[in-house]
């Protein structure tokens, strides 16, 4: 297996370029009900703004998306570095601005003697109430941020998202007083219309606050459009009445190079929290990453593929076994395949601490990502264009692990793995507890990896040799999902709010049966957001992992 570096024996560096142009299938099903064609909002002089472009016809073309310069770390370990040169070009004009903003200077006492002043204004008028808004206003940036992340109380939120944000609001003669429905637009010197946002941390904060009221998310971060104009290119509605409700969204010019997509709950399937998910919002969330794979691979293999609607389980299957036929058949023929990896992760749940620092993910609201990676691309170094370059893929850190281990026992890691799961004694050597077991059925296994790399982790892997999603069939998939679910409620139960999970995969091409898929489920714990021991890739724990083990299995029990 070739070495990663960016450093050659030549001594000068080498990286490789994405140059993406592509076509995208437009799976969204027909019908005016899955165009959920709506206005947004409108601007100062009233003209309206919609989110019809976020729902187009026919297929997507993308032409010449931004440059993205892929250079791997001169140590293979420390994995891989993407420049975007949408963002870079910009920094480049002008260098001095790569920097980041000074704290501003805070002060509560100041804060205290204008509420005070308020206060006293509203008692010498014979007012009996306090505009609680104008008393907010006077507050520091960082005192609103806590409260955006933190508050449960609705009323709070409510005066925070409008003073974020330029809401338009529905005055209806009942109980419920002013709703908004919808955003202030302005426009732009190109034309295109942006909200006005006037508190942007303060914004992403209270959108992703599960407290504030529905029709405050939709109308700020939820409906279809609202947040630019990513277009919907796949849905699935399913579940009693259609309670599942999934949109699957291009992002067309991405920081992952050649698009990715996002698999969102739509507004009308508000998922904030795990407790709110059932399995059919799972299998609606990756049948979309299932679906768009196998549609993107059998259309790479020359295949016909449908348009306007979702695959059922049996036409899926059947498309995914003629993909793994097809490239079984260029892999004899010595063909390389075009993309020959995928890239999978969801991030869960949202803080944003009052220094400004985001600590997690975009926003709360359900969704997942994935993308396909190319096989190949042309190698750039100090003398021009150069060799062959494989684009970086996790997977492949599993790859070297798994063929060294394979070179030095002439034994398969992930066959050695499960045995050793299956045996495994407590690791303080006393009776007790010694199962790292969470979750299995005939398909899959969920447990508690010996050496945890984030002290509330857990993995997933099939019992047999499947290395991907491309040969997982149907039961498999399911039970994938299953316990995808599983996971993240065991980790909910344990009060996790953070959670990151990613999958390694094997490549598409390689025909080994050595190497899992594997699926990693890291939490984000309060007291050990990451320093320089994790740095050092040096893991600290304060559990054993027999112990956790049981604490999952206690938690899913009681939710059983």
């Amino acid at each position: 297996m070739a070495m990663r570096s960016c450093i050659t024996p030549e001594g000068v560096f080498r990286f490789g370029i994405h140059q993406p142009s592509y076509t995208v299938a437009n799976m969204r099903s027909q019908g005016q009900a899955h165009d959920r064609l709506e206005e947004l909002g409108r601007t100062s002089t009233g003209e309206a703004v919609d989110n019809h472009r976020n729902f187009p016809d026919g297929d997507v073309l993308v032409n010449r998306a931004a440059v993205i310069y892929e250079i791997p770390n001169a140590f293979s370990f420390r994995g891989t570095t993407y420049i975007d040169s949408s963002w870079a070009d910009v920094k480049a004009r002008d260098p001095l601005s790569i920097t980041l903003s000074a704290p501003p200077q805070v002060s509560m006492h100041q804060a205290l003697e204008a509420i005070q002043k308020e206060v006293l204004a509203v008692s010498e008028s014979g007012q009996t109430t306090w505009d609680k808004a104008r008393l907010f206003a006077v507050l520091p940036e960082s005192v609103l941020l806590a409260v955006a992340t933190t508050s449960t109380d609705p009323d709070d939120l409510r005066i925070l998202a409008a003073m974020s944000c330029e809401l338009l609001y529905e005055n209806l003669e009942n109980a419920a007083g002013t709703i908004p429905i919808g955003l202030r637009y302005a426009k732009r010197d190109d034309g295109r219309a942006r909200p006005v946002i006037h508190r942007h941390d303060v914004f992403e904060a209270v959108v992703n606050n599960p407290w504030l009221p529905t029709v405050y998310k939709v109308a700020m971060v939820l409906r279809p459009g609202v947040q630019g104009g990513s277009e919907v290119v796949g849905d699935v509605r399913s579940g009693a009445g259609g309670r599942t409700h999934v949109f699957e969204y291009l992002r067309r010019n991405s920081y992952i190079p050649w698009g990715h997509f996002a698999a969102n709950m739509a507004h009308d399937a508000e998922r904030y929290g795990i407790r709110e998910l059932d399995s059919e919002d799972v299998f609606g969330l990756r049948h979309l990453y299932y679906q768009r794979t196998y549609i993107r691979l059998a259309e790479l293999c020359g295949l016909t593929t449908p348009r306007r609607r979702n695959l059922s389980p049996d036409e899926l299957d059947d498309l995914r076994i003629a993909i793994l036929e097809h490239i079984r058949g260029a892999t004899e023929r010595g063909e390389k395949l075009a993309f020959s990896a995928t890239l999978w992760g969801w991030n869960f749940g949202f803080d944003f601490a009052p220094s400004g620092y985001r600590l997690h993910a975009s926003h709360q609201q359900v969704h997942q990502q994935y993308a396909l990676i190319p096989g190949e691309l042309s190698a750039r170094q100090a003398s021009g264009s150069g060799s062959v370059f494989q684009p970086f893929a996790c997977g492949d850190l599993i790859a070297e692990t798994v063929a060294r281990y394979r070179e030095a026992t002439g034994q398969g890691l992930f066959n050695d793995y499960v045995r050793a799961i299956r045996a495994n004694q407590r690791t303080d050597g006393r009776a007790g507890e010694s199962s790292l077991v969470v979750y299995e059925d005939d398909h899959v296994l969920l447990f508690v990896p010996k050496a945890q790399t984030s002290g509330f982790e857990l993995q997933l892997m099939p019992l047999r040799p499947v290395g991907n999603i491309l040969e997982a069939d149907t039961a498999c998939r399911k039970s994938l999902d299953q316990a995808m679910l599983r996971a993240q409620q065991a980790l909910e139960g344990l009060g996790a709010r953070m959670v990151t999970s990613i999958e390694y995969s094997k490549r598409l091409d390689v025909n080994i049966l050595d190497q899992r898929l594997l699926y990693a489920f890291l939490p984000k714990l309060p007291y050990a957001p990451g320093g320089f021991s994790e740095a050092q890739v040096r893991c600290i724990v304060g559990h054993y992992p027999e112990d956790f083990a049981l604490a999952c299995r206690t938690i899913l029990a009681g939710a059983a």
